[in-house]
């Protein structure tokens, strides 16, 4: 039986549904929703995942602008960059790729960002609704995982979610959503970290395993539970003999882990897509509550 949940598949089922929105938006005399991305330096992951951005808008009729920026550019233009698409109207979604080249403060840069158009969700205003349980934008990261469940019809409520790994782009906003007063939350999660005691235990008790921390195949058969959901972020560039002299790696060992998994995302075709749908699905919402607003 295949128990792989493939972000492919339910990526393509939301974005058509993203596309008969914008069709409509379209056929009522509107433009389309606009995203607009800032990509600084010449880091090769981030080049592929800003292009793909750039297509999967073509594809459910977003324009998009990419502004390509050479790592020597200063904080100080990048926060001029930020501030004119903030004022622009014709714009609905703004997101800086990171990893920003190390002179340039990530924290000023996601700060800067009109949370209005923060389609990323991680502007400390976004975030802080979040914890709130009142959040208009969601991670996208997070909000693409909660997007995969919801396709294959995976409920969460009263289950026990362990995730690994703390950050502030998956793990900690994750937390938050999946326990969340929601059809597709009401779990109870569980954070671990690199300081976590006795991990492999509270893994074991885990009905969904979610491993976040990039750590290549760090998650092992005998750390999962029979019957377990198991949702692997991880995307690591490991060497390999092949044209391109690198695969992507995931958090889990994949192989050994889905003979034990209930179901289980592969890497890559998992939760990357799921990621952009995320980020497609903030930036029509954005759109929407602009004509609601009356606003361009």
């Amino acid at each position: 039986m295949d128990n792989r949940l493939l972000g492919k598949v339910a990526s393509a089922a939301i974005r058509e549904n993203i596309k008969r929105n914008v069709d409509a938006i379209i056929n009522e005399g509107h433009r389309p929703p606009h995203l607009s991305a800032i990509l600084v330096g010449d880091d090769g992951a981030s080049h592929t995942y800003v292009n793909a951005k750039e297509k999967a808008c073509e594809a459910v009729g977003f324009s998009s602008t990419i502004i390509r920026l050479p790592d020597t550019t200063s904080q100080e233009y990048l926060l001029q960059r930020i501030e004119e698409i903030n004022n622009n109207n014709q714009i609905d979604g703004l997101i800086v790729q990171l990893p920003l080249p190390k002179h340039i403060d990530e924290n000023i840069i996601n700060a800067a960002i009109s949370p209005n158009k923060d389609v990323d969700g991680f502007h400390d205003i976004n975030m802080g609704r979040l914890a709130k349980g009142n959040a208009i934008i969601n991670p996208a990261t997070p909000y693409g995982i909660l997007l995969l469940l919801q396709h294959y019809h995976i409920s969460l409520e009263g289950k026990h979610v362990v995730i690994i790994g703390r950050s502030n782009i998956v793990g900690r906003p994750l937390s938050i959503l999946l326990s969340s007063n929601h059809e597709f939350g009401n779990a109870t999660v569980t954070v671990c970290h690199s300081r976590t005691k006795n991990l492999k235990d509270l893994c074991l008790q885990a009905d969904v395993l979610v491993a976040a921390i990039g750590k290549p195949y760090f998650v092992k058969a005998d750390m999962v539970k029979e019957g377990a959901v198991v949702i692997d972020v991880g995307t690591t560039r490991i060497d390999a003999d092949n044209e391109r002299g690198w695969k992507l790696a995931g958090d889990v060992d994949y192989l050994a882990v889905k003979e034990k998994a209930s179901a289980i995302t592969p890497v890559p075709g998992g939760v990357g897509p799921m990621t952009i749908t995320g980020l497609l699905s903030n930036t029509l919402l954005v759109r929407k509550l602009r004509l609601q607003q009356n606003q361009a």
